[in-house]
């Protein structure tokens, strides 16, 4: 450790110093070790401003593997409130954020929300279905019950005049996000929206698709496999980066299953879907209210068996236009989201001056 922080900040410091001399220097925290105190002296050399993003707490990732009374935690977490407080401006992510920044670290900080870049958004049907075709080639729930040239598990053009229509019947598309941890596989692999069907609820078949990387995405893979569903098939494909906005807007539902280190950000993973205006069901920590708005824009949920029954409840109507799921997508139409650029020009523009 003592070795990479040294090597790191020879090279950072070296990089600072030889570029045209900055107004600001804007460093978003984590990482912070050794950058934050490399930022700051660069900052004394060029008379520059340091503006410091916090997304988290880098000591409290850290703790995830050493445990939270490791002296090498408890050094991290001295570091950050030391050069933390040597900042000029401070960012972060949740209100939540901002009274702890101030509570435990006397630094006064600015709410910036993370906002979805402008091509997270709702796909048309005409793109939606070259999307499906495409993905149909290599991954098994996107094909046709029936061989059709131009037909999907979910849509399917006309021939005659050549119209995109959703197919009837079509099975409800679920997409989420993971590490690969033990808790998030076995919340997304759980049978009981199985059992539902078998005891005669109506409901659609289920094509879950899971993106993410993690140590353990082949030994979960493995136990997918062995699951032998009837009505729910789970997809790991790999996207190419311009078609994971376009599945997005594409979905049914999204869950989300990050669980914050230090329970003070958000999960940008369902600050994407919402652009896309896609309901999501969101496990819970302390302050993901500030995004997920329990029974307005989506759910939250604490375990297998409570997703499982919101999944029942949600696509109990599916695919009408009447249910919560509808109205859930209706309302983050309606609340038409600051994009990126536009929440800094709203937000960190005026704290750095106006001129400026």
């Amino acid at each position: 450790y003592v070795l990479k922080v040294i090597v790191q900040s020879v090279q950072l410091l070296y990089t600072l110093l030889r570029i045209d001399q900055p107004s600001y220097i804007l460093l978003q925290n984590p990482p912070g070790l050794p950058s934050i105190a490399v930022a700051w002296v660069a900052g004394l050399f060029w008379g520059s401003k340091l503006i410091i993003d916090w997304h988290n707490y880098g000591y409290s990732i850290m703790s995830l593997s050493h445990g939270r009374n490791h002296p090498l935690v408890l050094i991290a977490k001295w570091y950050e409130k030391l050069f933390g407080r040597l900042s000029d401006y401070n960012l972060c992510v949740t209100d939540a954020m901002k009274e702890d920044l101030w509570v435990n670290f006397k630094i006064k900080a600015v709410t910036l929300y993370d906002k979805p870049a402008s091509y997270f958004k709702e796909t048309p049907l005409d793109l939606q279905h070259n999307l499906y075709m495409k993905l149909a080639k290599d991954y098994e729930p996107f094909k046709p019950r029936y061989v059709n040239a131009e037909r999907s598990a979910f849509t399917e053009r006309d021939g005659k005049g050549g119209n995109v229509v959703k197919i009837r019947g079509r099975p409800a598309l679920l997409i989420s996000s993971t590490s690969w941890t033990g808790c998030s596989s076995n919340v997304l692999s759980s049978p009981d929206y199985e059992r539902f069907i078998k005891e005669g609820a109506k409901l659609p078949a289920l094509v879950c698709v899971i993106t993410g990387k993690g140590p353990l995405k082949d030994y979960y893979n493995g136990l997918i496999q062995k699951l032998h569903f009837k009505h729910i098939q789970i997809c790991t494909p790999w996207l190419e980066a311009e078609d994971y906005p376009l599945l997005l807007g594409s979905a049914d539902l999204g869950v989300c299953l990050h669980k914050s280190s230090s329970g003070l950000d958000l999960p940008m993973k369902v600050v994407d879907m919402f652009g896309c205006c896609l309901p999501v069901c969101a496990i819970y920590f302390k302050c993901l209210h500030e995004l997920v708005k329990h029974n307005e824009n989506g759910l939250i949920f604490r375990d297998s068996k409570e997703l499982a029954e919101q999944l029942k409840m949600l696509f109990s109507e599916f695919p009408s236009l009447e249910g919560k799921l509808h109205s859930f997508r209706q309302n983050l139409r309606k609340s038409r989201q600051l994009r990126w650029d536009e929440s800094w020009d709203q937000i960190v523009l005026p704290l750095l001056g106006h001129k400026e």
